[in-house]
């Protein structure tokens, strides 16, 4: 999954590959103090879209690139912010949905995904181990 920034007036976005499995231990800590929920509960919220989740996940990454910057500068507009499964993750997602989408849903379900896999953004590093973006 990519967390992806495009705020007004960028020209490029700014795209994290976001692996919850991948986050350091004192990023976790800080998100969980920050946000008041466990680590699983974030990654959860953060597909569910909690805004709150959503910040804090973009904080760290831009920390990350920008050591000084604080908490109140983060800010965005929900357009500027979005999530993006890779291709193999919906992959993944297809495969599951094949086989649990109610009967009557099932083919609509599949021809979206496959809509969005066809405009997906492959990842070389998932490639047959692609992993939807929740910690166990």
């Amino acid at each position: 999954m990519y967390l992806v920034y495009s705020p007004e007036g960028s020209e490029e976005p700014k795209r994290w590959k976001y692996n919850p499995r991948k986050i350091m231990s004192a990023e976790r800590e800080w998100v969980e103090r920050r946000t008041e929920r466990n680590w699983s509960e974030f990654t959860k919220d953060v597909v569910q879209g909690s805004s709150l989740c959503r910040r804090a996940l973009l904080y760290v990454f831009l920390k990350r690139e920008h050591p000084t910057v604080k908490w109140d500068d983060v800010d965005f507009a929900w357009d500027e912010l979005t999530l993006e499964y890779s291709k193999g993750e919906l992959i993944e997602i297809r495969k599951t949905a094949s086989e649990t989408a109610p009967a009557d849903q099932r083919d609509a379900v599949l021809e979206k995904l496959d809509g969005e896999i066809a405009e997906a953004f492959e990842d070389p590093d998932d490639k047959g181990k692609a992993q939807l973006p929740v910690a166990d």
